[in-house]
């Protein structure tokens, strides 16, 4: 233990999926730190096998309006990169995926039966809830599922960084069903396939969607210790 041991943990306990923030900017230097601490992930052989595409201003915003204008006939992007998730959950993980959405629509009090409401929320995600900084994250096609513990290292170097400077984050698979609309926008090579975004920035505490904090499995029923 040493004097950094608690600001670790503090950036883990306060971590989280925000999903809506304020519109102000972050400055290009801290994005630039953040973002060039966490590529110290480490990586099986050392193989890095990520890109990182930090989008702000203008380039956010045609993004966010390119697949604006795409929903108009796709509402919801076309068939993923991959699979986000397996398509038959047993439990305890379809539960636990059922009872994060009722919880999050619960903050705003949006009923199951109001699916426009639902969708409309949703919808927000290809709008990076609001965040200045939207990341497109992708990886060479040719690696594989070794590789991609290698990306959720990446990702969780950027989320609690981003907590050391004050700042949240949302990761967002949801983009990988854009990746049609990202790749007119971006100057991403077919061999690269779209992961992910996240959304950086402030959280908006006023917004009733950020009081939302989903639980975690006990360590007893996770973990089995072997002596």
């Amino acid at each position: 233990m040493n004097e950094a041991t608690p600001r670790v943990e503090d950036a883990i306990h306060s971590r989280k999926s925000i999903r809506a923030f304020l519109p102000d900017a972050i400055p290009r230097a801290q994005l630039e730190h953040i973002l060039r601490v966490a590529l110290r992930a480490p990586s099986g052989g050392n193989l890095q096998p990520w890109r990182l595409y930090a989008l702000t201003g203008a380039a956010r915003d045609r993004l966010v309006a390119a697949v604006g204008e795409y929903r108009k006939s796709h509402p919801m992007g076309d068939a993923p990169e991959y699979p986000v998730y397996p398509p038959h959950l047993n439990e305890p993980y379809r539960s636990r995926r059922f009872l994060l959405g009722e919880a999050m629509y619960a903050t705003m009090n949006i009923p199951r039966e109001d699916k426009a409401a639902r969708l409309a929320f949703f919808a927000r995600n290809w709008e990076f809830f609001g965040a200045p900084v939207g990341l497109i994250i992708t990886m060479d096609r040719q690696m594989g599922v070794g590789q991609w513990a290698d990306l959720g290292m990446l990702l969780q170097n950027i989320m609690l960084l981003a907590r050391a400077h004050g700042l949240h984050t949302c990761p967002q698979e949801s983009w990988s069903s854009f990746h049609r609309v990202i790749r007119r926008e971006l100057p991403i090579g077919e061999h690269e396939m779209v992961f992910a975004g996240m959304a950086i920035g402030y959280a908006d505490s006023a917004h009733q969607v950020n009081s939302l904090h989903s639980d975690r499995a006990p360590l007893e029923e996770i973990v089995t210790f072997v002596e």
